[in-house]
Formats: structure tokens, sequence, C-alpha cells
């Protein structure tokens, strides 16, 4: 594990509940730190405060993402949510407010380990290209075509739509939907969702405004259309 933060009680705390559950834990205080350490050890995780000197927490994450889909856990100050829907948006697998409960983020880190080297429960079928008219999902591969140009998703997106797609016709409600594709649920929380259902749409649909594929289903979630 990689622990970032510019506040050392922080980096200590969060450096002692991941080894006594076993990980073995680096740390950084500073952007510039974080890049290094980043680059020298290639961390399982990344715990990445976005409040940084130097180098701050969103460009941080982006050259980490550059060259690596290492899962990142953002550290955020309650109550801002701008900071949670951008890091979302870029890829971010999970974030946590400050202040936390360090058993929280342990627990949010055993949960996205788990979704990053397991396959989805509930998923019986092998593994295979799903085709739905202009759409390709590869999911040996993970790879997405529309018409047959490929299109750049994040782990977290690619998982989210493999789900749809292998439940055509099925309403999901966004807290099934953080249960099932994301392994936590977050205190009722659901704006992750909407995020990545809007970042997909921008992705695979012709027109984003109109889906065919991602259809909101109003006042429940959304349901997949083949």
């Amino acid at each position: 594990m990689l622990v970032v933060d510019d506040e050392p009680m922080v980096r200590d705390v969060l450096a002692r509940y991941l080894e006594q559950a076993g990980y073995v834990v680096s740390t950084a205080d500073d952007g510039e730190q974080a890049l290094s350490v980043f680059g020298a050890t290639r961390p399982d995780l990344v715990l990445l405060d976005l409040m940084l000197p130097m180098i701050d927490g969103f460009e941080v994450f982006r050259r980490m993402r550059a060259g690596s889909s290492t899962p990142v856990i953002m550290l955020t100050a309650r109550g801002e949510e701008t900071d949670r829907v951008v890091g979302l948006e870029l890829g971010a697998d999970d974030y946590v407010t400050k202040p936390f409960s360090p058993r929280e983020v342990v627990a949010r880190v055993q949960a996205v380990l788990r979704r990053t080297n397991q396959p989805a429960e509930g998923e019986d079928a092998p593994l295979g290209v799903l085709t739905f008219d202009s759409l390709s999902i590869d999911e040996p591969r993970r790879e997405v075509k529309v018409r047959g140009a490929p299109v750049r998703l994040t782990r977290k997106e690619f998982d989210l739509l493999a789900y749809f797609a292998r439940r055509p016709g099925m309403t999901l409600t966004r807290t099934r939907l953080l249960e099932e594709v994301w392994d936590f649920a977050w205190d009722g929380d659901t704006a992750t969702v909407t995020v990545h259902v809007r970042r997909l749409r921008e992705k695979v649909e012709d027109d984003p405004s109109t889906p065919t594929h991602l259809v909101t289903v109003w006042g429940v979630g959304y349901r997949f259309e083949p």
C-alpha cells in the first residue's frame, strides 16, 4: 500500500491499521514524493489525499494513471462534493471523507482489492464477448468498441458496463449497483453511480442525451437495453 497525506498523524494511523491488517505500507507527504515512491514500489493500492503540497492530488492521480491501472482511493475533506465528483470522473476507485474511521478505510481497501482481483459475484456464465448492435464488450480483454473503434474506459466504468450488459432488460437500483459493482454501501450516497453512468453514456452512446442502451428508470435506477 502507498499512503499519501501531508498530515503526519493521518499517515501514521492509516499505516498502522493497514499493517495490522497484513499489508506492507509505504508513505509520502507531498505530491513529488508520492510519484517517486509510486514509481519505485508499484503498490497494489494507493490512498491519496487531494490537498497536497508541491503537486496536488488530482495531478498526482493523473500521472499515476497515465502508466498504470493501480486502484486509488481518494481522501477528501468533508463537504467537498466537487472534489469527490471530479475524482470519480477521473476514474478513482473509491473515496473517503475526512474525518474517517481507520477501520472503515481498511474495509474500503479490502473491498477495492476484492473487486480488482476477482470477477463480480453472481456472474456464473464464462467471460466472453457481448455484442449489442454497434457496441461490443470483450470481457476477457476488458476492451470496449463502438462501431469497431476502441473506447477507453476506466476500470470501474468497464465493470459497471459489463454488469449492465449481463443483465439486459433488468431494472437495477443505484443502491444495488453500489453493493454489487463497488462492493460497498456508501451510506445512501449514490452520486458515484450517477457520475459513472453519465460518463459511460458519453463514451458508448450515439447521443448521450437520449441514450438507447443505458436507460434511466425514473425514481428507481437504470436499465440496459440491448
